[in-house]
């Protein structure tokens, strides 16, 4: 007799005690292309003046956009307050490919 498992696909991993944990759906915020640009450029540079003097814009703008996307990013559930965080973020939402770092 075959017994044919019924686990559905989105269960991706067992807890300690074994049960199924199903995965959960990540939710991308909605960046503004230009949140995206910034965002971008903060991870391509080595300080915030490099990403001002690339954009042509004032640190407080490029402080701004960042604080925004943190922002977007934390309402999703999906906080990101590092750079490392963000540079993570925007690999796993597809705004970075691997051999663009």
């Amino acid at each position: 007799m075959s017994f044919v498992s019924a686990v559905p696909e989105s269960v991706s991993s067992l807890s300690a005690a074994g049960a199924a944990t199903p995965r959960r759906r990540r939710i991308t915020p909605p960046l503004s292309p230009r949140e995206i640009e910034v965002l971008l450029a903060w991870i391509a540079s080595d300080s915030k003046t490099e990403v001002c003097q690339k954009l042509y814009i004032s640190p407080g703008t490029v402080n701004t956009h960042l604080v925004r996307i943190r922002d977007k990013y934390e309402r999703a559930g999906r906080p990101a307050p590092t750079k490392a965080a963000l540079m993570a973020r925007a690999l796993q939402d597809g705004y970075l490919d691997l051999d663009e770092i």
